[in-house]
């Protein structure tokens, strides 16, 4: 499986982007698909989380604010990531999970870097 992760960039503190995963050797819908990040000198942390069918789980620092999304056509999932704060700037990567880990790759990563 291959995840091709785009959309990153810089913006203004309050504005809006949408970061993209295509996968490629697998369909987004079998698995547990995410959106990671990693801030400099810091772990990467959980950001949000699409399950089975439309489930999904966030990480509380994003909840109202990000939104993550599955598209069966395209094979891509995407994070709509509305009033951006400084704290969210990151390296974004997109996770494939399948059978517990069994089945784990990584997206390149896309950076994301907020401005005041």
């Amino acid at each position: 499986v291959q995840l091709q992760a785009s959309g990153g960039g810089l913006v203004q503190a309050g504005g809006s982007l949408r970061l993209s995963c295509v996968a490629s050797g697998s369909t987004v819908n079998s698995a547990r698909m995410g959106w990671y990040r990693q801030a400099p000198g810091k772990q990467r942390e959980l950001v949000a989380l699409i399950i089975s069918g439309s489930s999904t789980n966030y990480a509380d620092s994003v909840k109202g604010r990000f939104t993550i999304s599955r598209d069966s056509a395209k094979n891509t999932i995407y994070l709509q990531m509305n009033n951006l704060k400084l704290q969210d700037t990151a390296v974004y990567y997109c996770n494939y999970n399948l059978l517990g880990g069994i089945y784990n790759y990584w997206g390149q990563g896309t950076l994301v870097t907020v401005s005041s």
